[in-house]
């Protein structure tokens, strides 16, 4: 049987019970940890991609978008305090619904990890681009050094973006050598961004070039396209679903939270809630300043996202300021209605705030890949540390080669598209774990027990593959092939050679940086 093999969740939580994390985190404090967590690239980056989907309708977008992360923040927290251990929703499928489910999990979360750092890394080109060279410097890089391939969604006569391959590959330069973010500058960069956001905020809607009148048609392509099209207001909901991707690292602040039955979905969903309508204002005021609609194909459907047609389109004189072709969104609406220095800033802010997102994504890429290869399904030479560095060197450098390849030839919208599918997978199991134990486990210490479960999770299942469906057939292809490369690996050669199949589990001591394999009887059976 392929399912075999479930991990016993005594020996998982042995990791955790070593250590004790102090409960001091209040449901303010952990409101304000989401929000600075939540708000980052979706928003700087994806605003021209949503528009081209939905109008004006981006505004809903933000609130379908919202609406599911709210449902599964809960089924994430109340698994993330249950089992507070490394591995996020790898670990919680394997230890409910068994080793290959738990693989497909984790190989769901390499696509979103990986992904989600190639388009942050070409979200931070745009800024870096426009603002730093041609604001500052009056430098404009030739199109060739400066998009991918107009074949792949590129622009005119591009064939590398430099500035998001080097980007990628520095920062994954500094997670090999071992250098790490400070929560202070985290900190830093956390008030520079909401401080940019508010001032875009206040600027657009009191700006005189604000006009209601941008906002009609409010739903160009509808609510919802076609099967696939990932068109309409919920085909913008699934792309930038990926403005609201941080919110788990709330959820697993739940063991050092004072009173987690209270304090975690206030700050969960309060997190959430500000964000929503924090986007919301700033869609507002970037499609009532200088307008949102999408430009449309002879068929009278939007030209997709990231797509050839578009990129011609933009190349177009008369498309030059539309919000829908800018690479740098924010700053550009700036521009346009004459905030030209409070724009560069903007820009600023994006340039020094992002690269921290690609460390934050690329570092829980290799942790991902960490702890499959210590349980014995990838090859146990990818979590080797380096003498000196300290650090899974080799891992780092695969990952980042793979996240630097993907910045330079694809863009964003189409990246934000695959990752999506990605992070909705392991979502969507995170509910189907939270069903699964209470009728298996239910007895079991829960620090956060939600209340509702069979409503709230059952919703998250729904809403997850109700925006999955919505993404471009593209994106919703890539999962089942990604899927399929996965389940071969995992057949040919990870099954084999998993600690647990051995009859063995992996627990580490995470204060004395010790491993101890714990025999299981009798053995597991299987291949």
């Amino acid at each position: 049987m392929i399912f075999d093999r479930v991990k016993p969740l005594d020996a998982i939580l042995a990791t955790a019970q070593r250590k004790s994390l102090h409960r001091s985190l209040s449901g303010l404090q952990l409101m304000l940890f989401g929000i600075g967590c939540i708000i980052g690239t979706g928003i700087f980056v994806l605003t021209a991609a949503g528009a081209q989907k939905a109008g004006p309708g981006l505004m809903l977008a933000f609130i379908i978008a919202g609406a599911v992360c709210i449902v599964a923040a809960l089924c994430y927290a109340e698994v993330a305090a249950m089992i507070p251990v490394a591995g996020s929703a790898y670990t919680y499928s394997y230890a409910s619904m068994g080793e290959f489910l738990a693989w497909t999990v984790g190989w769901a979360l390499i696509l979103e990890y990986a992904v989600a750092a190639s388009a942050v890394s070409v979200g931070w080109s745009g800024y870096f681009s426009g603002t730093i060279l041609q604001e500052f410097f009056g430098i404009t890089l030739p199109p060739w050094l400066a998009a991918g391939p107009l074949s792949l969604g590129g622009a005119p006569g591009g064939f590398i973006n430099l500035p998001a391959l080097v980007i990628a590959l520095l920062v994954t330069w500094l997670l090999m050598i071992g250098t790490s973010e400070s929560a202070k500058v985290n900190a830093v960069l956390v008030a520079i961004k909401v401080a940019a956001l508010t001032a875009f905020i206040a600027l657009t809607l009191t700006s005189p070039e604000f006009d209601a009148e941008r906002f009609n048609p409010f739903l160009p392509a509808g609510f919802g396209g076609s099967f696939g099209s990932g068109l309409g207001a919920v085909g913008a909901a699934a792309t930038i679903f990926f403005a609201y991707v941080g919110f788990d690292a709330v959820s697993t602040a739940a063991e050092e939270t004072k009173d987690p039955q209270k304090n975690v979905p206030f700050g969960l969903i309060g997190s959430l809630l500000f964000c929503t309508v924090f986007y919301i204002l700033v869609a507002a005021g970037a499609i009532g300043t200088i307008g949102g609609q999408p430009i449309m194909g002879p068929d009278g459907i939007p030209f997709p996202a990231g797509s050839e047609e578009l990129a011609r389109q933009c190349a177009m004189p008369q498309y030059a300021a539309a919000l829908v072709c800018s690479d740098e969104a924010l700053a550009h609406v700036l521009r346009q209605i004459g905030f030209s220095g409070i724009g560069n800033m903007l820009g600023i802010a994006a340039f020094l705030a992002l690269p921290s997102v690609i460390l934050v994504l690329i570092f829980a890429q290799t942790r991902i890949f960490f702890v499959m290869s210590r349980d014995g399904l990838l090859p146990e030479r990818l979590s080797s540390v380096h003498p000196r560095w300290k650090t899974p060197h080799i891992v780092t450098m695969m990952t980042g080669l793979v996240v630097a390849i993907g910045a330079a030839f694809l863009p964003v919208g189409l990246l934000a598209d695959y990752a999506n599918a990605g992070t909705l997978y392991a979502f969507f199991m995170v509910a189907v774990t939270v069903m699964v134990l209470r009728r298996k486990d239910p007895a079991r210490h829960r620090p956060f027990r939600m209340k509702g479960v069979w409503i709230v999770a059952p919703l998250t299942l729904a809403g997850c593959l109700y925006l999955y469906l919505n993404l471009p057939w593209q994106a919703i292809a890539v999962l089942p092939a990604w899927g399929l490369i996965g389940v071969l690996i995992y057949l040919g050669y990870s099954r084999r050679r998993s600690h647990l199949g051995r009859g063995s589990v992996e627990v580490v001591d995470e204060v004395a940086g010790e491993e101890t394999m714990i025999p299981i009887h009798p053995p597991a059976q299987g291949g």
